[in-house]
């Protein structure tokens, strides 16, 4: 007969014990055996990664993306890499200002690790549930089953996971962590290709949604009650972790947005109405989303200024000597995508930003589709804005940010009036809040920030070298596997790439494509993806686009490959 355990037995270090069984690797906390218990192998925890037999090390300590609480890159002992001196050919996925793409994360030594790291306390969260009633059976006792059972269920919401970033990437563990792919659409299991659109979304970031909305809402700052407090600390410390994530310097550099679109048209709308006079100079890439096209238009159309375009060459990649040919002296923005959400191009921002500055021009950075896939340091790129959407990182749609360096913020003026952004108001006169507070008018969108920040964490905890190294891998297998389909033509086949895969296929429709693909179950975007200028560069209105990301499998791909072989012999 199986032993029971008292309430009293249960406690921190008996939950680390069976960590230790459960993982191979306990949290950091000194964890006493379990007398006379023995449980199940591995195998029978169906839903846990495999612990690896052993892990790469990798010399450069700032490799391991550390998630304890109060980590920010370039402090608590972990020094910021430099810019790579040369960058990965291929399919590449390259960082700037942040570690090489590809290694994996060494283990840190217990002296690089803070005392206060959060995997005890959700020892100590789970300790203090069991022991609140939840896994108790009818004689009052909990069973060792009933403990595994609830660490395992407690694990999988996260509250208890070791990094990913410590693992092996493991697609399955990760695509159990997004519900919605559970799902079948005409009968077929959904295969989500339209990443570069928008991503699906954790079970950790719909859960902190709720958590806030169920326990914390309230509106933030100047109220005296406790959910007031709750709540601004929950939107404040959102702001620090995309602080961290970015590698700025501090989170008066981070101002909240809707998204990309509204961040741009922040800056346009301040810096630019600001700064440019008749006959300055605003440089933008052939490749660029509408989003980062019309505002500047709207705005050298109001104060006189001058756009000029950098030109692509027939793979998709820019072409550096003409874009060093187009600066001067009248040059006073150079706005550019990371990524081409049409082509996948990867741009040499780095170059592109440091060229930029001899001339004595502003950098702004849209990173829309690379902020879930590459690593920026926003100090070590130098640029003067970086703007993201957060739901190109898994967090909810509604929610962005802008970084700008703060001394630029300091000068730029309001751009929307009302309450949050002033410091004293009458009828005569208004002086306006200290960034950045003062790009933040009225309530903002307290609960998708928190839900941002979450998504953060989440991304941090799988490890963005771990992510890129995978989703190189995926990019090359679907480039092979699309490039076997007579008369398929692929569009954008530069050196450097994030994972886009535009395609037309002769004869068809790309719209019919898309369709025809969502009867297979297969979500993909047809269409001109907002980035009319990149497309007719090819002679074209309109693609075909799977585009991947961390949830996405080889199966999946091949999948694509054989619908689109059936579709073009209709």
């Amino acid at each position: 007969m199986r032993r029971s355990t008292t309430m009293e037995e249960i406690t921190p270090e008996l939950i680390a014990s069976i960590a230790t069984r459960l993982f191979r690797e306990p949290p950091p906390m000194a964890a006493a055996p379990l007398p006379g218990f023995e449980p199940p192998a591995m195998s029978t925890f169906p839903g846990l990664p495999a612990p690896p037999t052993s892990l790469p090390v990798a010399s450069n300590p700032a490799h391991f993306p550390l998630t304890a609480p109060g980590y920010k890159p370039g402090t608590g002992g972990l020094p910021v890499p430099s810019v790579p001196s040369e960058v990965p050919r291929g399919f590449g996925l390259p960082h700037y200002g942040v570690s090489p793409p590809f290694s994996m994360p060494a283990r840190p030594s217990p002296s690089t690790v803070p005392a206060n790291t959060s995997a005890t306390d959700g020892v100590r969260a789970f300790v203090e549930r069991v022991q609140s009633g939840e896994s108790l059976n009818r004689s009052g006792f909990c069973t060792q089953d009933r403990v595994l059972q609830r660490f395992r269920n407690v694990a999988s919401k996260s509250e208890l996971k070791l990094s990913y970033a410590s693992r092996p990437f493991d697609v399955n563990a990760v695509r159990a962590d997004f519900p919605i792919l559970q799902q079948q659409v005409h009968g077929k299991p959904l295969a989500w290709l339209d990443n570069a659109a928008t991503t699906q979304k954790p079970q950790v970031v719909i859960d902190a949604i709720a958590n806030y909305y169920s326990r914390d809402n309230s509106n933030i700052h100047r109220a005296a009650h406790t959910l007031a407090a709750r709540s601004t600390d929950a939107y404040e410390g959102a702001r620090q972790k995309v602080q961290n994530f970015l590698g700025a310097a501090s989170p008066k550099e981070i101002v909240f947005a809707r998204g990309t679109t509204e961040a741009i048209n922040l800056v346009a709308r301040t810096f630019g109405k600001k700064f440019l006079l008749p006959g300055d100079e605003i440089v933008l890439s052939t490749l660029e989303h509408h989003a980062n096209i019309v505002p500047w238009q709207m705005v050298a159309r109001e104060t006189g200024a001058v756009i000029r375009i950098i030109p692509v060459n027939d793979r998709g990649e820019i072409l550096l000597t003409e874009y060093e040919n187009l600066l001067g002296r009248r040059t006073k923005l150079v706005a550019l995508t990371h990524a081409s959400n049409s082509l996948g191009t990867v741009l040499p921002i780095a170059d592109m930003t440091r060229i930029a500055k001899r001339y004595g021009a502003r950098v702004l950075i849209d990173g829309a589709q690379t902020v879930a896939h590459i690593g920026v340091n926003v100090e070590t790129l130098d640029c003067d804005f970086f703007v993201f959407s957060g739901h190109k990182i898994f967090a909810p749609t509604g929610i962005g940010a802008l970084f700008a360096k703060h001394e630029l913020l300091d000068l730029l003026p309001p751009w929307q009036g009302g309450g949050n952004m002033i410091k004293d108001v009458t009828f005569e006169e208004t002086t306006y809040s200290d960034p950045p507070a003062r790009f933040e008018a009225g309530t903002p969108s307290i609960g998708d920030a928190v839900g941002l920040g979450a998504a953060l964490d989440y991304v941090t905890r799988l490890g963005l070298p771990n992510i890129a190294k995978y989703e190189h891998e995926l990019l090359e297998y679907g480039t092979e596997k699309l490039s076997r389909i007579d008369g398929l033509r692929l569009v954008g086949t530069a050196r450097e790439k994030v994972g886009v895969l535009s395609f037309v296929l002769p004869g068809k429709r790309t719209e019919e494509v898309g369709r025809l693909l969502d009867l297979e179950g297969i979500a993909v975007r047809a269409g001109h993806h907002c980035s009319q200028p990149s497309l007719r560069r090819f002679g074209l209105e309109s693609t075909v686009r799977p585009s991947l990301s961390i949830y996405n499998t080889h199966e999946e791909l091949d999948r694509l490959a054989e619908a689109v072989r059936r579709i073009q012999r209709l």
